[in-house]
């Protein structure tokens, strides 16, 4: 290579290290928003352009890609979550892989790549390239096309009948970032439901509007996501911050920005599983604020429960003659763990290990009803990594909570709604604490034939509790 041409290729590796240092800071893990992506698409075109038109070579289709890519990687070394870490040889693992450090490619380097490509044909209009060269450019550039237009379809949410109703996918600042959030309701003046999903990174937005569209004629009914998830997901960093203490004030936040738009002294908590935790802390600092609390598949101490998880799914190893996971169930031995990826057995094999008869109930025993319009193709993509990068950052920080030791008392009426077939785990640490537990008043039901997730699996029945809720009886 001729001294000039090297020059010209310095300053292609210049120029898309560059914009991989700028992607790092930016989008550290990867475009997570529509405009994100409509973005990291065209300056990496521009810049492949530029690069391929300056190096007049074709090795600038390597060059800058690799140059942008040890450059985002070296920058966000300090980025952690299985979205950014060495990839891992598991299941979730390969899905981490696929959906953080795939999209990213699919949306930032192979622009980058094919811009290099055309601006390098610009420069060496005498020279066709082979026939296969130019068949395979043209199918990537039509696949970039069709990808770029599927990532820039907002959400939506359909408008709900009548004059005074509610319709919208929108998010509020707090601190340093914005949580999004579904509202809905057919009349603004009805009482405001908040709702706090489960998982770390979960999302029930799908789920809410698939299972439990009834309950905005009762309610204006607020499905938040949480940080890490769903519209939340660009909320993560920094993951430092992501604490138990973090969560409970982001749900005093919400609250107070719900009271002051829907002029209201007071609005109903309803918390799910992990997010119910989340819920009674908020409730407990602050019970002026809440007119009554409401959980379901309710979490007490998560050390505990999990315990019960790993027990129970070893026994169930056993009996079913898994030797493989019953032999790496005992070498990592019982939880917690500080690897997000130690928990893999015990979430994939426990819904198996407490399964019983759906029959009875609606689709919403599982998932998180992702195909609803209110989540944007990346939304989608994302679902798996929002949770395992929040789940990593969080989990381990929740291991020291305890109602039965930290909440012996709530100020609010309190609801529960369990399912007869909730896992040991849960189920037994639940009871405990709910026989200790004081309130001006308190109301157990039990959907005998549901799971964890009661309120999805027999919506027609929680909106009845809902109604007695609502009735203060």
């Amino acid at each position: 290579m001729r001294h000039k041409e090297l020059w010209r290729m310095v300053a292609v590796v210049v120029a898309a290290a560059a914009w991989g240092l700028v992607a790092a800071q930016w989008t550290p893990r990867g475009p997570l928003t529509n405009a994100q992506a409509l973005w990291s698409v065209a300056i990496s075109a521009v810049v492949g352009l530029a690069a391929g038109w300056w190096s007049r070579s074709r090795w600038a289709m390597l060059a800058a890609p690799a140059a942008f890519v040890v450059a985002l990687e070296l920058t966000r070394i300090g980025v952690r979550g299985p979205s950014v870490d060495l990839p891992h040889l598991s299941p979730f693992g390969i899905v981490a892989l696929l959906a953080g450090r795939g999209v990213h490619g699919v949306l930032s380097i192979l622009p980058l790549g094919l811009g290099a490509a055309c601006g390098a044909g610009v420069t060496r209009r005498g020279h066709r390239g082979s026939l296969i060269r130019r068949i395979g450019t043209g199918v990537l550039t039509a696949a970039l096309l069709a990808a770029t237009v599927a990532v820039s379809v907002p959400a939506r949410t359909a408008p709900t009948p009548g004059p005074n109703g509610v319709a919208e996918l929108t998010s509020v600042g707090v601190g340093p970032y914005r949580l999004g959030m579904m509202i809905r309701g057919t009349d603004v003046e009805a009482p405001v439901l908040l709702f706090i999903p489960g998982a770390p990174g979960g999302t029930e937005i799908g789920s809410m509007r698939q299972q439990l569209a009834a309950l905005e004629r009762r309610f204006v009914v607020v499905t938040l996501d949480r940080r890490g998830g769903g519209s939340s997901y660009p909320a993560l960093e920094p993951t430092r911050t992501l604490t138990l203490d973090r969560e409970v004030a982001d749900t005093l936040a919400v609250t107070d920005h719900l009271r002051d738009r829907f002029h209201q002294d007071r609005i109903y908590l309803l918390g799910h599983s992990g997010g119910s935790i989340v819920s009674v802390l908020a409730v407990q600092r602050h019970p002026e604020k809440y007119h009554a609390y409401i959980g379901t598949g309710q979490a007490v101490a998560l050390r505990a429960s999990d315990r019960m998880f790993y027990d129970d799914i070893l026994v169930w190893a056993g009996e079913t003659g898994n030797d493989g996971l019953a032999r790496q169930l005992t070498a990592q031995g019982p939880p917690p763990y500080a690897d997000v990826y130690l928990y893999e057995p015990i979430m994939t094999y426990a819904p198996r290990a407490y399964d019983y008869d759906h029959e009875p109930n609606a689709k919403g025993a599982t998932g998180f009803g992702l195909d609803v319009p209110e989540y944007t193709l990346l939304q989608k993509i994302h679902m798996m990594n929002g949770v395992l990068d929040a789940w990593s950052a969080l989990y381990p920080r929740m291991q020291h909570v305890d109602l039965r030791r930290d909440v012996p008392q709530l100020e609010v009426p309190v609801y529960f709604v369990q399912g007869g077939h909730e896992m040991r785990g849960l189920a037994t640490v639940f009871d405990q604490w709910y026989e200790r537990l004081r309130a001006p008043h308190k109301q157990l039901d039990v959907f005998e034939t549901a799971g964890h997730r009661a309120m999805f699996e027999q919506p027609d029945r929680f909106v009845a509790v809902m109604d007695r809720v609502l009735a203060g009886r």
